[in-house]
């Protein structure tokens, strides 16, 4: 049977629009006029309809507020069946790194929204970042989701042939069957980046080859937020030469545009399919470590890149999302202290405002690293934080100072953890005795929220181009959208109005060079963290990380001497309370009471590190070392990278060092330079053999 015999291939566009909670009012706004509002509007003004759009929760949240009109018009497209509106976790989660109660909850928020603003009952989910795992389908299901879109590497990964994927497939988990639509590679590479008649071309011959379904589903923000493609896709005529290709081949019978789910009830099933862990290509290679990273980019040489992207790929993997949290300790510890407030919202009677709280902290921007900012976005993060101090602000109303031992990372070592009414603290005796964070609720600030400098693969790749010009950072760039290759602001575009394709994301990143690497850090930050350093370290070696200390706890732990509720005199001393178990944990009773926290090591050079918390989250911290063991003119220090102001004050005086701490990330326009906050190096003689430290946020 010929080509021109076969059906017409139902091709289903799909469309997923998002900003990150917390990002720039300017962003949003330059999305809408850019991007959102142009792009709906023309597709109606052509009848490039029905399309499927998925809106994230923190971008319903900021249109109902400042463009209520466009949520109208989506509205009335998605009553008449024009657009069919789509499920996921109201605040944009990685659904797989929710616990499972948070899942169904947040799933049901965004249900409860398009029912509720738009009077539809979605029946499919936008899968974000198409981060799957198997265990998901059975809570899809209960969540009241008939079908999920997911990457076709997703089954080529599990042996599939990508030319049998062009059919709607079930999966299932615990019994549970739910529908699989495979998202094509080909043509989320080729639209809007090439000339439409090359999506003509490919729609063509799936239906030669008596296929039924084309999908393409991506990120809306490729049609006039990235880099040049505002000009592309508007001004240079790309999406009115798309839709008249798309037109005309819906006019000659070729290709039908279909929602979803129509698809799913007129096209028969491709079968059962069971899905590995996945995520798309990008986000998979991005999680490795940089030393995999350059093997795989190795690999890739070897096989050749149009055979790697269109063969081996799914088969030759990178890593998995979950592994950002391995990656990025930073990441790590806002995913677990979310978890944690997570379980102890629910045990005290999951009320809505801290619920909310941490459903806005589950946002995924802040978790992961990719092409842009992510977790180096530091207005990201702080927003995370910032929703994590008002939930637990509310879940410990009225608490006294307390505290428990938990591995709260999970990584195997316990962690102290404090925390009042009026503040929290992650203590490490297995990283010297640091404070990875100090969370103050009223400020809804984490003083530790610094970003480690750490040797990404791009900056090495980058490194690799001797004689190239330098690519600069450009400040603290505000302007990125997260996400799936996501990004924003302006670059330029084609020059050559002959061109017939626009550069990606990733043609923009080829360009990108370092003349010199950036530096890095030799050891993980945190506030106090101790080091004998040599006399002639200069403030310029260590800001750089140029140096080698003649000791160092950042790495040692201590031990745990004793956790106890202490009583202030007048004159500094103190009279003890209870002892707390160091596997345990207590409740201090009196408001005028501190936790103390007694730690130290027993080699040769020893350390004795006390912590002093009161309840509104100040601390004094008390060192003791053996001056013996390093030569006179050497220096004990401790740091504090901090991620907000604070007072800081030593007895006896000290010289003290501040230096930004400047992070090097890729983005569509370069490499950015964001200061992440400050290093504060506080200094004392060694022969001193004793100091104090106070520190309360400024």
């Amino acid at each position: 049977m010929t080509g021109i015999m076969n059906p017409p291939v139902l091709f289903t566009f799909g469309l997923h629009a998002h900003q990150p909670d917390g990002n720039f009012g300017h962003v949003f706004e330059e999305h809408l006029r850019d991007v959102y509002e142009p792009f709906v509007r023309r597709a109606v003004e052509a009848s490039l309809l029905p399309i499927t759009l998925h809106l994230s929760g923190p971008l319903l949240d900021w249109l109902e507020v400042n463009a209520p009109g466009y949520l109208d018009l989506v509205g009335e497209l998605a009553a008449t069946g024009r657009v069919e509106l789509l499920l996921a976790g109201y605040f944009e989660p990685i659904l797989p790194s929710l616990l499972r109660e948070d899942r169904l909850e947040q799933i049901q928020w965004m249900r409860e929204f398009l029912r509720s603003r738009f009077g539809v009952e979605a029946r499919g989910l936008w899968l974000t970042e198409r981060v799957w795992e198997p265990d998901l389908a059975s809570d899809l299901v209960d969540a009241g989701v008939e079908y999920v879109l997911v990457d076709d590497r997703h089954f080529v990964a599990s042996g599939f042939q990508r030319e049998v994927l062009h059919a709607p497939f079930r999966t299932e988990a615990s019994g549970k069957s739910l529908g699989v639509f495979a998202i094509d590679e080909r043509l989320r590479y080729l639209i809007p980046f090439h000339a439409p008649e090359e999506t003509a071309a490919y729609l063509r011959e799936l239906r030669e080859r008596g296929s039924r379904l084309a999908v393409a589903a991506d990120d809306i923000e490729k049609f006039g937020g990235w880099p040049g493609t505002r000009e592309w896709v508007y001004d240079r005529g790309w999406l009115e030469r798309f839709t008249r290709t798309i037109k005309d081949l819906e006019a000659a019978g070729e290709i039908r545009l279909s929602t979803f789910s129509s698809a799913m009830e007129e096209l028969p099933s491709g079968g059962l399919a069971y899905l590995p862990s996945a995520s798309y290509r990008e986000m998979e290679e991005w999680s490795l470590p940089s030393e995999a990273h350059h093997r795989l980019s190795e690999l890739k040489a070897i096989l050749g890149e149009e055979r790697f992207a269109r063969g081996e790929s799914p088969l030759i993997r990178g890593s998995h999302w979950r592994n950002f949290l391995v990656k990025y300790p930073e990441a790590n510890r806002m995913h677990k202290k979310m978890l944690a407030l997570s379980r102890l919202c629910r045990a005290r009677g999951n009320a809505e405002a801290p619920r909310r709280a941490l459903g806005r902290a589950q946002c995924n921007d802040a978790y992961w690293h990719g092409v842009f900012g992510g977790l180096y976005l530091r207005h990201i993060r702080e927003t995370v934080w910032r929703n994590l101090a008002e939930a637990e602000g509310l879940l410990r109303r009225d608490e006294a100072l307390g505290w428990e031992a938990e591995d709260l990372d999970m990584d195997g070592h316990s962690e102290l953890w404090v925390h009042s009414s009026e503040f929290s603290a992650l203590v490490s005796p297995r990283r010297g005795g640091a404070v990875e964070e100090l969370t103050i609720f009223g400020a809804g600030i984490n003083l530790a929220n610094t970003l480690t400098r750490r040797r990404e693969a791009y900056h090495e790749a980058s490194g690799n181009g001797a004689g190239t010009d330098e690519v600069r950072g450009e400040g603290h760039h505000e302007g990125e959208s997260e996400g799936n290759e996501e990004g924003s602001g302006g670059g330029s575009g084609p020059t050559d109005e002959n061109l017939e394709s626009a550069p990606s994301i990733h043609d923009l990143e080829e360009g990108l060079h370092f003349s010199e690497l950036p530096p890095v850090d030799q050891e993980d930050r945190a506030i106090l963290v101790e080091r004998v350093l040599r006399g002639g370290t200069t403030g310029s070696d260590f800001r750089l990380g140029r140096f080698l200390p003649l000791r160092s706890w950042a790495r040692e732990a201590l031990e745990v001497r004793s956790v106890a509720d202490v009583t202030p005199s007048d004159d500094g001393d103190v009279s003890y309370g209870q002892p707390g178990s160091s596997e345990g944990g207590h409740t201090a009773r009196s408001s005028e009471s501190l936790l103390e926290i007694r730690l130290s090591s027993v080699e040769s050079g020893a350390l004795e590190k006390t912590l002093r918390f009161r309840t509104d989250g100040s601390l004094e911290v008390r060192f003791r070392w053996d001056a013996s063991a390093y030569p006179p003119d050497a220096v004990f220090t401790t740091e504090l990278s901090l991620g907000g102001s604070a007072e800081i004050h030593a007895t006896p005086d000290a010289e003290v060092w501040r230096f930004p701490i400047s992070t090097f990330s890729k983005s569509e326009r370069g490499f950015d330079e964001t200061v992440q906050g400050e290093g504060v190096l506080v200094r004392w003689p060694v022969a001193e053999g004793a100091s104090t430290l106070r520190l309360r946020l400024g």
